[in-house]
């Protein structure tokens, strides 16, 4: 029997609820993504619970030993417990009686056979007692050991019980997967993808986050291309292409840069304005995402010969960070071409500098304030803004050389203010 020995299972609080929940003739486990994870040596995040107790019961339990407990989902069987600020998300064993593709109705039980197959993949299906001892009812442990990812059962009826189960299929791929997707996966996302069409735009996008947060998502999204599922999710892409992800990926990796899943984002969709705006209110993304991809949108396409001092004023006046991602993307592109083309080595090294200028650079402080004007005779309003603005420009075109008496003497006469 495969046994596992991490921290978290001999964790008191732990113990003490699988005890607590375990009392007579009933079992707890934890389930899913922690014994995963352990068996795959891989960081351990959250902790879920299976109980063959009632949610009911489960509070009842939870609180004789002092415990916070939560309602979070207790019409699915769910309760949250909370023990000394650890969140433990505790299910009862249950089966699907009747879904409209995303939700389901469910019917209570203590059959751990029965809890194992209404999941979603077999790595997903492992549970782990409180001694650590791993039950495996659907041939998960087999699945981890050759980077396999698998529905449980049937793979078309799965997906038609939770549409999202596709982008799921593919997102745990990225993650775990090796090789080639489960073929019964890949004809029943293909038959099935405008279901996703259902979805709501955060469920999507939460998805798809996850998956261009992988540390390689570029096999996961070749394969959700081929099986139009991408196109779907998101068609932005569709003509643009995915051939820069893995370009990106590749430098990421060479350079220490973490994953950035936003940025991954912006190397397979165009740097449309319209598009991108279109977009993010589709998918609902969050203000600084939206923000992030429209100030990318506007920004310039990189010039590898720009001097440090036109990208410093730039920097200066406009995005740094929009600055910073589309010379990334930029670097990653021409370093991706270095092998059939020795001449973008050099273009490799002329964006490494402006790279390096970017993430180095410090805004100076502008010398002269409002009250420096107010004093020669300005009015505080529009006009004195304009000319605050006017005079940045030339002194960030003087590469912020000028001081305050060069810009003074350089302001326009208060005299020529209108009303």
């Amino acid at each position: 029997m495969t046994q596992i020995s991490a921290a978290w299972v001999k964790d008191e609080r732990l113990q003490a609820l699988l005890v607590a929940l375990g009392e007579g003739d009933d079992e707890a486990r934890v389930v899913g993504g922690a014994v995963r994870n352990t068996l795959m040596d891989r960081p351990v995040t959250d902790i879920d619970i299976a109980t063959t107790t009632r949610p009911e019961e489960t509070i009842r339990r939870a609180e004789a030993i002092g415990l916070k407990t939560v309602p979070t989902g207790i019409a699915h069987g769910t309760v949250t417990v909370v023990s000394d600020g650890r969140p433990y998300e505790v299910t009862t064993l249950r089966r699907d009686i009747e879904t409209d593709g995303r939700h389901a109705v469910v019917t209570f039980g203590r059959d751990w056979q029965a809890d194992a197959e209404r999941r979603d993949f077999t790595i997903n299906a492992l549970y782990a007692d409180r001694e650590g001892r791993v039950l495996d009812l659907v041939g998960g442990l087999a699945d981890l050991e050759r980077g396999m990812l698998r529905f449980i059962g049937d793979a078309e009826q799965r997906i038609l019980e939770d549409r999202l189960r596709i982008l799921r299929f593919f997102r745990f791929f990225a993650w775990y997967g090796r090789g080639r997707p489960d073929a019964d996966g890949l004809r029943a996302a293909t038959r099935l993808k405008d279901g996703l069409t259902k979805l709501s735009a955060e469920r999507v996008w939460n998805e798809m986050r996850k998956l261009l947060a992988a540390p390689d998502p570029s096999r996961a999204l070749l394969w959700m291309r081929q099986t139009g599922a991408l196109t779907v999710a998101l068609p932005e892409s569709e003509r643009w292409g995915i051939d820069d992800i893995h370009a990106l990926v590749e430098t990421e990796r060479v350079r220490g840069w973490a994953p950035d899943a936003l940025l991954r984002l912006m190397a397979i969709v165009p740097p449309d304005p319209a598009r991108l705006s279109a977009l993010s209110q589709r998918l609902k993304l969050a203000n600084h995402e939206r923000d992030r991809l429209l100030a990318f949108a506007n920004e310039p396409e990189p010039d590898p010969d720009e001097s440090d001092r036109m990208l410093k004023a730039r920097l200066f006046l406009g995005n740094r960070q929009a600055s910073e991602d589309r010379l990334r993307l930029a670097l990653a592109k021409a370093q991706g071409k270095v092998a059939g083309d020795p001449a973008a080595l050099e273009t490799v090294a002329k964006l490494t500098a402006r790279l390096a200028t970017v993430n180095t650079f410090t805004a100076p402080s502008f010398p002269l304030k409002g009250e420096d004007l107010l004093a020669k005779g300005f009015r505080s309003g529009p006009v004195l803004g304009k000319e605050i603005d006017r005079l940045k420009q030339i002194w960030v075109k003087s590469g912020f050389t000028l001081g305050r008496e060069d810009l003074l003497a350089a302001s326009t006469s208060p005299e020529t203010q209108g009303d």
